[in-house]
């Protein structure tokens, strides 16, 4: 706890910190923009239109259509950074080596690193959830919202819904960061790191965008990530959100055991 506390202050008075939370705020405050100048062209269909076209009607979905477009690349993006500067980022401006000359386990510094970076995204997530919610309803105002199902919930209930959805992504999340900081710990430079985080993710797209891979989906991460647009339905499909979840569970576990073993053996094993 004592480690996460230093890490997080330090997160704080980072301004790079501030850039990526400022980048995530602006997302839902310029879709609501771009969405209300466009409010009397419309675009039918399911998928990512159908989730559009709710926050189109009803400023309480503007965070889910937020979230929807950041997931595409800005979110992983910013996972990988982040993930990525965790490790690697300490490697380069040789602060490492003071954090391993302590009589501190490489577990719990890892934890703490990978906790932090976490703990970043989350407070990404939440400003992206506000920030669609002030813009959202200034644009649209905030109603009772009609889900892609086709039924009417209240308004206390399609904020529980859009929470869960947040939640979602928010582990999906996870395992880009774990990727990245695996990454970290075969190397010192965190670019090198967060690209190669993100080139495997890119390519786990590109496979899953083709047929002739698809015995290959289950076991990918990234097909998974829209699972949360059960939510969006009642009754809610939970299999492919519990499907979704647990193989998350699985590479997070998988790629912070890698990164654990591959860490403790730089330089003194503590």
């Amino acid at each position: 706890m004592m480690l996460l506390r230093r890490e997080f202050t330090k997160l704080v008075f980072q301004k790079r910190s501030y850039v990526g939370w400022g980048g995530l705020l602006a997302v839902p405050l310029l879709v609501s923009l771009a969405l209300y100048l466009n409010r009397n062209n419309h675009h039918p269909g399911g998928g990512p239109g159908g989730v559009v076209s709710l926050a189109r009607h009803d400023g309480l979905f503007m965070p889910i259509a937020a979230i929807l477009l950041l997931s595409a690349f800005l979110l992983p993006l910013l996972a990988s950074m982040v993930g990525a500067y965790q490790l690697a980022g300490e490697s380069e401006t040789g602060t490492m080596k003071t954090w391993l000359m302590h009589s501190i386990s490489r577990g719990g510094v890892l934890a703490s690193k990978w906790g932090i970076a976490m703990i970043y995204v989350g407070i990404g997530l939440v400003l992206v959830f506000v920030g669609g919610l002030i813009g959202g309803g200034l644009a649209f105002g905030l109603h009772a919202p009609l889900l892609l199902s086709g039924q009417t919930v209240s308004v206390g209930h399609g904020l529980w819904l859009t929470l869960l959805s947040f939640l979602y992504v928010f582990v999906a999340v996870g395992c880009v960061l774990s990727l990245a900081l695996l990454f970290a710990t075969f190397t010192n430079s965190s670019l090198t790191a967060a690209v190669a985080a993100l080139v495997v993710v890119i390519v786990m797209g590109i496979l899953e965008a083709f047929s002739y891979f698809d015995f290959l989906k289950p076991y990918l991460f990234t097909s998974h990530t829209d699972a949360w647009q059960g939510f969006l339905s009642q009754p809610i499909d939970w299999h492919p959100i519990w499907t979704g979840l647990v193989t998350f569970a699985i590479y997070i576990a998988a790629l912070m055991a890698a990164a654990w073993y591959q860490f403790r053996r730089k330089d003194i094993l503590v």
